[in-house]
């Protein structure tokens, strides 16, 4: 009797590892000592694109695509195999799978592999890092890693960007139009511990002087006309606990540099229209192309906030200075416009990369990006090459010939300044065709604030 019941178990036993065979998720073969497949299950066959049929009798290396088959290796060394990446076929998916041998009185009999499907994980990783970029886009675009280049210029700047995020003080980044100075501030308050509160960015040469000073230090109701009903924070307080980016410093009034001041020295904003004092806890990161020194001796600055801003500056180099991380940089922008405009665009000729890297790019960085892109448009659906046809005409190394304006004969004498005024006017109203009447891009190109431009073609006339 009990024999029997021994037995019933048995088959018992034997059935319920059947059914975990069978139903089990993860893929599962097994070969014999000849490496042949003898035994594999419906998720195997899934997950491989294999009939069961198809695969029984064949060697272990029948479904391996990429990498070596692991039932081989088991067999040679009768050892356990661990975590090994393969790419198997005719699916094409990418597996990670384990192998160990099967041993029945001391005698191996063959080899049972274990294969989980990596499209699952990958797709959440994927979605993981769409979540983190969104995220990122919530509170700062950049990331140190967006920093490009390894010349010794730009590592110097990435170890004063590291020290610059080890403590709370006032960071000044200088550098000309292009260098890229909201990225290294992104980057500073990314690496900082500041990196989960808000990363605000304020252009101050983008709003008069009022306005300013309402979108920096917020109002009170009814302190001016179209006031919000209950006033309004300002963006130091949005700013509370995290980064605010003042860029174009040098363009902000000698009244807001007082208040700027005030901000730095006790931290803490009266609202305009308000009788009272808020306290911030905020991180400032000031940039400038200017040279706030030489607007201090023309007392176009306050020295004292000059000082206090000047606590840690970071000077950024000029793309010109660091030439050698320009095919770097034309890499990192081939992959993003391919990403933006939908192409697949795989490189750049050795005359096109020459042609970038002899250019001296007035426009820095910023402007190498406007070439790439601009190239990429230029070139036909097919077309998978930058050649040299396909960029941008670069002017921006020919300076216009001031005109000889001097008088001749019967001409009209005239004075210094008009020769002058003439020779900017004629030049800014080129950029401004070249670049199909884009302010912004054409403040960028000449260096100079949007301010500046919008004063300088109202005073020529450039429409």
């Amino acid at each position: 009797m009990n024999k029997v019941n021994i037995e019933i178990n048995n088959m018992d036993y034997q059935g319920m590892l059947e059914a975990v065979f069978l139903a089990t998720q993860d893929a599962i073969s097994v070969v014999n000592e000849n490496g042949e497949h003898i035994l594999v299950n419906p998720a195997y066959e899934k997950l491989t694109g294999i009939d069961n049929d198809d695969i029984i009798g064949k060697n272990s290396l029948y479904d391996i695509e990429e990498g070596e088959s692991l039932h081989m290796k088991v067999l040679s060394t009768k050892k356990p195999v661990g975590n090994t990446k393969l790419k198997i076929k005719p699916s094409g998916k990418t597996v990670v799978a384990q192998a160990a041998p099967i041993i029945v009185n001391e005698t191996l009999k063959g080899s049972v592999a274990v294969l989980h499907d990596m499209s699952g994980i990958k797709d959440l990783t994927d979605k993981l890092n769409k979540a983190e970029k969104k995220l990122r886009e919530l509170t700062y675009k950049y990331k140190p890693e967006d920093i490009i280049g390894e010349s010794v210029a730009i590592n110097e700047v990435k170890k004063m960007i590291e020290k610059a995020a080890e403590v709370p003080a006032t960071v000044l980044l200088r550098g000309e139009s292009g260098t890229g100075k909201e990225l290294f501030a992104n980057s500073i308050h990314a690496l900082s511990s500041r990196r989960n509160n808000s990363f605000v960015r304020v252009n101050c040469a983008a709003l008069t002087d009022s306005l300013l000073e309402s979108e920096l230090f917020g109002y009170e109701e009814g302190s001016f006309t179209g006031a919000l009903k209950g006033g309004k924070k300002g963006l130091f307080e949005e700013a509370d606990k995290g980064t605010i980016f003042l860029d174009e410093i040098s363009e902000i009034s000698m009244n807001t540099q007082a208040k700027l001041l005030r901000v730095l020295q006790e931290k803490e904003i009266m609202r305009v229209g308000g009788n009272y004092t808020i306290n911030v806890d905020v991180r400032v990161i000031a940039a400038t192309n200017a040279d706030l020194s030489k607007l201090v001796r023309e007392g176009k600055f306050r020295e004292d906030l000059f000082y206090r801003l000047n606590i840690l500056p970071i000077v950024l180099p000029a793309l010109r200075e660091r030439k050698e991380d320009i095919p770097l940089l034309i890499k990192s922008f081939i992959v993003k416009f391919n990403d933006e405009y939908g192409r697949n665009i795989v490189g750049i000729s050795d005359e096109s990369s020459s042609i970038l890297i002899n250019h001296q790019w007035p426009g820095n960085v910023r402007e190498l990006e406007n070439v790439i892109g601009r190239s990429i448009i230029n070139m036909n659906l097919n077309e998978r090459i930058i050649e040299s046809e396909h960029l941008p005409q670069l002017y921006l190394n020919k300076k216009l010939p001031i005109k000889n304006y001097v008088a001749a004969g019967n001409e009209a004498m005239t004075k210094l300044s008009n020769v002058l005024d003439k020779a900017e006017s004629d030049y800014i109203k080129d950029i401004y065709v070249r670049l199909n009447k884009n302010k912004t891009d054409t403040a960028k190109v000449l260096g100079i604030s949007l301010r500046s431009l919008y004063y300088k073609m109202e005073k020529y006339g450039i429409k």
